[in-house]
């Protein structure tokens, strides 16, 4: 019989870690992820990426947002999609200020910001009827040049109206 024994490595952790999100396991991930750190396999953004997108699907974004603490304190280095994936499950659970929280601290860490991140955030505005919040981050995109679309000026109309707010709304539509 062929010795069975797989090498337990970066390249063989992430495999696994990317089978959890094809069987929809994103707690089994994340007990591969701890393995990981555990055994003192080395660890890469791609997967705490993976563990992160995981954790916006569950609608975990107090996870999302500690393994984002916990890229930083291993030196695993988080990009626009880390933080992309965090702010989804923000906007997935309303949490519009942790959402201004992880703008700001790309802007602080110069990772880039663009339409998807801030829709994310626009969203979680949006959810949570934070109309002048949602505003001000329509307002960032154009002072940082980040494109807008349909999706972002939809939140924002939508978090005027859950805001009461249907001046600004009309401002928006011109």
């Amino acid at each position: 019989m062929p010795d069975t024994h797989v090498e337990r490595n970066t390249i063989t952790y992430s495999a696994a870690v990317s089978a959890c999100e094809t069987g929809g396991q994103w707690q089994q991930a994340l007990q591969l992820l701890r393995g990981m750190l555990d055994a003192r396999v080395e660890t890469h953004t791609i997967t705490y990426n993976a563990v992160v997108s995981f954790c916006a699907k569950g609608q975990e974004w107090q996870l999302a947002a500690l393994l984002l603490q916990e890229m930083a304190f291993v030196a695993v280095e988080s990009d626009t999609i880390t933080y992309g994936a965090a702010l989804n499950s923000c906007q997935k659970g309303g949490q519009w200020l942790l959402a201004s929280q992880l703008l700001h601290e790309m802007m602080r860490r110069r990772v880039d910001r663009d339409t998807i991140v801030y829709n994310a955030s626009v969203s979680a505005c949006e959810k949570a009827g934070e109309w002048q919040q949602a505003l001000q981050l329509l307002l960032d995109m154009s002072d940082t040049h980040v494109g807008r679309d349909t999706v972002t000026y939809n939140a924002a109309v939508s978090a005027c109206e859950k805001g009461g707010a249907w001046v600004p709304s009309l401002h928006l539509l011109r």
